[in-house]
């Protein structure tokens, strides 16, 4: 993944092509931005009036925009536009494997740039209305959640024993490649996690050491990896839903302990307190984590 392109208000990105402000694709409204889905447990009660209201849960957030490729007397660069659209959609890294997504990039005035993650399930244009380089397009995105995401992550490298704030190299690239400085001068054991909403990141841990251990302080919520891995190995634990994997530098898995909850790891707005233990001699072993901010609105 490369550094965000900076994008202006009222400029969008979807996938790698930017729509838009200053595009050949504008854009007339967007709709799906407020509060997304419920799947709601109400339940209407026999014999008496009311409804008894249950526990509610958002689903993904669906996003409609009303849009059009404007190219006056352009017709070959119409066609061309609603093919760079389907690009990114129509890949293996996004439709070939479950859980996987692409971006939707959105700026708005006075608010930094947030992203989307999901899949594009519609891109209709409207041929019919063709007018010289102008084409009506009816566009669907299909989030994996109603969370926005902040385009920049947050990242942290901790030793063994405690916690100093680290760096990121880019690009970064599934699995990530993520670097710290475990000499740095940091606070030990905090993360400040930006955003309004929990988020879930993506733990990597850098041998040599056996059977580490990571514990969310105020949540008590540990994850254990049964495993030794060797100096110049590594295992990742990605704690994202719709990925939620523990995969080693070589492509292969490896075993959480029964009482590791992947899907409840998450990082809360604020201060969040990491600890991790594990067996290693050479107290060389580090630690490292990542997440991007997420609001529950834009």
């Amino acid at each position: 993944m490369t550094t965000p392109v900076e994008l202006e208000d009222g400029q969008h990105q979807l996938g790698g092509l930017l729509i838009g402000k200053g595009t050949p694709v504008t854009i007339a409204a967007i709709e799906g931005l407020g509060q997304p889905p419920l799947r709601t447990g109400d339940v209407e009660p026999a014999g008496e009036d009311g409804t008894w209201l249950g526990v509610d849960y958002y689903a993904g957030r669906t996003l409609q925009i009303d849009a059009a490729i404007k190219v006056p007397g352009d017709a070959t660069t119409v066609w061309d536009v609603l093919a760079d659209l389907q690009a990114d959609a129509d890949t293996p890294a996004v439709r070939g494997v479950g859980g996987t997504t692409m971006d939707l990039r959105l700026k708005f005035p006075g608010r930094d740039a947030r992203t989307i993650r999901g899949r594009l399930r519609k891109l209709e244009p409207d041929v019919t209305r063709y007018r010289h380089g102008w084409v009506p397009l009816d566009i669907e995105f299909q989030a994996g959640d109603y969370l926005y995401y902040a385009d920049e992550p947050g990242t942290t490298s901790m030793p063994l024993g405690g916690l100093t704030e680290g760096g990121m190299t880019f690009p970064l690239m599934f699995p990530f490649d993520i670097a710290g400085d475990p000499a740095a001068v940091g606070r030990p054991g905090f993360l400040e996690v930006e955003g309004t909403a929990d988020t879930w990141p993506v733990i990597q841990i850098n041998g040599p050491c056996a059977n580490p251990r990571i514990t969310h302080v105020a949540s008590g919520r540990v994850l254990e990896v049964q495993a030794s891995i060797a100096a110049g190995e590594w295992v990742q634990i990605d704690t994202r839903p719709g990925w939620r994997t523990v995969l080693r530098n070589n492509g292969g898995g490896a075993s959480l302990a029964p009482t590791s909850r992947v899907d409840q790891f998450a990082l809360t707005p604020g201060l969040n307190e990491i600890q991790w233990t594990a067996t290693d001699p050479t107290l060389t072993s580090t630690l490292a984590v990542t997440w991007w901010p997420a609001y529950k609105a834009l």
